[in-house]
């Protein structure tokens, strides 16, 4: 209970660092290093497309390496390889420099970002890492607000090149020996074999499950990360303003975090797979509310949006553990991070047709539809 408790605070305080300074960075840095460099705005973020591509090539060999190993040496090589990105970032006067400096923290991101720590705590916790990965996701769910606040601050006073310089030295006087002295190495050898004990499914019922879950996550994160690039000029489709729409869009992160709050409070009383029911229908309700029309349903998509993203981040972890067990737990979440990880990637340039020829609405309404179809492919989890 303790180690558990102490896993969701220190790997949730790491993780709020680790995306507050790594995938939250660009939305600070992107348009002062453009003019700084003298490179298009879509050349900069093409590079943070590029680093998300990286992390995603890298995901498989390093849940293998965290099975092996434990995750608290792939959590401290990612801290040191981002702040070697960032120092990188720092000093790029050219498009090269740049890109140089994104594929080091692309490798870091594969390194250290949630589908670590989430492994990180299944091999540590076995069967019981759920309430710690939810302890997790509640924790870094404010790596966003607080990260975009601090760094739009810093940035007029710092400069885009001192605001680098000060995340990589926060990563390595910070983050860093928070994760060395805090989070425990693999034990030698199971520390309780019945602790561990959980029925794995074998041969094709197994590969069944793995293809479902990987489609599943697959399909929600590529509509997330499309949505997220055209956030506001949906919303601004649909009728808001442009001040309603950044209000509305606001709300999804708070969203988020109701959603996790929601999984953290029911979780004694309500089975996993139905809270993942749950989780990965709300999103389809919140794009047909929108049929309403006007700011409140606006709002209502919103925060319905943001709730199931939430809900379903705890579940990229929980959900693996409880179908397949904790055995090669961390391999299996590394394996299912590659096509999620390739969809978040080129989703802004695969969708941008649709926004520039459908009307917003049908583009929500077409996502809200695939979403609920994709909640088709959750298998069945007979003891939740």
């Amino acid at each position: 209970m303790i180690l558990r408790h102490r896993l969701a605070i220190v790997l949730g305080l790491n993780q709020t660092m680790t995306w507050g300074m790594t995938f939250y960075l660009p939305a600070v840095i992107a348009e002062p290093a453009a003019h700084s460099i003298g490179a298009s705005h879509v050349a900069i973020l093409g590079a943070f497309t590029w680093a998300l591509l990286v992390t995603s090539l890298a995901a498989p060999r390093v849940g293998k390496w965290i099975d092996r190993h434990g995750g608290r040496g792939s959590l401290a090589i990612s801290i040191a390889i981002t702040a070697a990105g960032q120092l990188t970032l720092a000093t790029a006067t050219n498009l090269y420099l740049w890109y140089i400096g994104w594929s080091v923290i692309g490798a870091g991101m594969a390194l250290g970002l949630y589908d670590a720590a989430f492994a990180t705590a299944g091999v540590l916790l076995g069967k019981d890492a759920g309430p710690a990965i939810t302890g997790i996701t509640l924790i870094a769910g404010f790596a966003s607000t607080v990260f975009w606040s601090l760094g739009a601050a810093l940035i007029a006073i710092l400069g885009w090149h001192g605001l680098l310089l000060l995340y990589a030295a926060l990563q390595l006087a910070v983050n860093l020996p928070m994760v060395l002295l805090l989070v425990p190495p693999k034990p030698p050898q199971p520390f309780n074999a019945t602790h561990l004990a959980l029925p794995s499914p074998a041969g094709r019922t197994r590969r069944t499950i793995v293809v479902c879950l990987g489609t599943f996550f697959t399909i929600r994160w590529f509509i997330t990360s499309a949505i997220a690039v055209n956030v506001l000029i949906l919303l601004q489709g649909i009728g808001l303003t442009l001040p309603q729409a950044i209000v509305v869009a606001a709300l999804i992160g708070p969203g988020q975090v109701v959603g996790r709050l929601l999984e953290w409070s029911i979780g004694q009383h309500v089975g996993l797979m139905l809270r993942a029911r749950l989780g990965a229908m709300l999103f389809p309700l919140g794009a047909l509310a929108l049929l309403a029309g006007g700011p409140i349903a606006a709002v209502c998509f919103a925060l319905l949006y943001g709730m199931s993203n939430g809900i379903l981040t705890i579940n990229r972890g929980t959900l693996p553990l409880a179908l397949l067990g904790p055995q090669s737990y961390a391999t299996l979440l590394g394996w299912l991070a590659l096509p999620v990880l390739l969809a978040q990637a080129t989703a802004p340039t695969l969708i941008a047709p649709l926004v520039a020829t459908l009307p917003p609405l049908n583009v929500l309404l077409m996502a809200g539809g695939l979403a609920a179809l994709a909640a088709l492919l959750l298998p069945s989890l007979p003891r939740a």
